[in-house]
């Protein structure tokens, strides 16, 4: 492995550890085993490579989940639904660091018009995803309207939940609750 690679596996490691804003130059290095100039020579800055590194983290990350989150062979859609939101949850529970990144990410989106454009992607990507999975076809079979409601409306859930699970997790929603308020706000709607 080069160094460049190297630095790219360190910086994953020190953001799940230390999360983006308490990641130094110094704990990539160090982790490593490079000095702390080659981040500069190989990624320009150490935030250009913590995003590398988050991004990928979190491509990763969708990419398990959709493979993961195939309907029953019954084709119960609402069962397939109810283990997307377990495994959800799972997963933000299992790997909060991983969560919390990505939060300090989003905030450091708002000074950096180059970063919030790679997030706006990112959540596009992440939208069609949703829908894709929820609608049981191919991200590029998701029609127009299902990916602006459907995923749209299951992103911004998965990070509410996402944000109450961080935040106190002992009162966070499990799935089944979630299930549930979904079926309330339904009922709202109508």
């Amino acid at each position: 492995m080069g160094n460049r690679e190297a630095l790219l596996d360190a910086a994953k490691t020190c953001l799940r550890e230390n999360g983006y804003d308490r990641t130094s130059v110094r704990d990539i290095a160090t982790a490593a085993g490079v000095s702390m100039a080659a981040i500069g020579y190989h990624y320009g800055s150490r935030e250009a490579l913590l995003n590398k590194a988050l991004f990928e983290l979190l491509d990763a990350w969708g990419d398990s989940m959709g493979r993961a989150l195939t309907p029953d062979a019954d084709g119960s859609s609402k069962r397939h639904f109810e283990q997307m939101w377990e495994s959800l949850i799972a997963e933000f529970t299992a790997h909060p660091d991983l969560w919390l990144a990505s939060m300090e990410l989003f905030m450091q989106a708002r000074r950096n018009p180059e970063l919030r454009d790679a997030l706006a992607q990112g959540t596009a990507e992440g939208r069609r995803g949703m829908a894709a999975i929820l609608a049981g076809v191919p991200e590029d079979e998701v029609p127009r309207a299902t990916l602006r409601s459907v995923g749209s409306v299951q992103l911004a859930l998965m990070s509410g939940v996402m944000i109450q699970h961080l935040s106190d997790p002992a009162a966070a929603p499990t799935a089944a609750e979630v299930l549930e308020g979904l079926r309330g706000l339904a009922d709202l709607a109508r």
